[in-house]
């Protein structure tokens, strides 16, 4: 029987995960803490992330250490300080800061389908992240990747497109990763024989 299943995810030990949901045929790694997540079908994060206030699409390969939608201090304010908005944690009579919070909540990431997000990157709240993207190990994302592109370093800048001219267009059009279980599959031969434009010619 596979490991991995459709009416529950796969979520291994001292995972802390709060107002998350899953698709289908999704991990999450060790040691990992969601807090407002949304995963797609088929994706999965590898041990340690920390992944606030975003939507992760279909087939989404999330490396270790990866960190999505990193949170802001208020460094506008007087002070940067968490006894700002965690107030209770430090006085009986404060309450803390729910307009904060929201606001914090509202700030959400976008992850693509079929991206791979490389080991210990960081990925800033309100970015979109493309369809096929690649971003590089140790990356730190501030602004939106275009679809099947690959970037890297710091902060992050576009180091070459993941397919030659046509091919990205071609393959966001098939969206494979709408195809359901039976269909993928089916097509796993081609998938891992064919490169993506004998790909696409054989199931455009």
């Amino acid at each position: 029987m596979p490991r991995l299943r459709a009416d529950q995810p796969f979520i291994h030990p001292d995972c802390a995960i709060t107002n998350s949901t899953f698709g289908e045929y999704v991990e999450i790694g060790a040691g990992t803490r969601l807090a407002n997540a949304i995963f797609g079908d088929y994706s999965y994060c590898d041990r340690t992330c920390d992944i606030a206030n975003a939507r992760i699409g279909k087939f989404a390969n999330i490396a270790s250490f990866t960190r999505i939608g990193a949170t802001d201090h208020p460094y506008a304010k007087a002070s940067l300080h968490h006894f700002l908005y965690r107030s209770a944690d430090y006085w009986d009579d404060a309450e803390d800061d729910a307009d904060w919070f929201q606001h914090r909540a509202s700030r959400v990431t976008e992850i693509g389908h079929d991206t791979w997000i490389g080991h210990a990157a960081i990925i800033k709240p309100e970015v979109t992240v493309g369809h096929g993207a690649i971003i590089a190990s140790g990356a730190v994302v501030t602004k939106d990747v275009a679809p099947y592109s690959i970037v890297g370093g710091v902060t992050a800048d576009l180091i070459r497109p993941r397919y030659p001219n046509g091919v990205a267009e071609r393959m966001l059009t098939l969206a494979w990763w709408d195809w359901d279980n039976a269909r993928l599959r089916a097509a796993l031969p081609d998938f891992r024989m064919l490169d993506a434009e004998a790909f696409l010619e054989k199931y455009e």
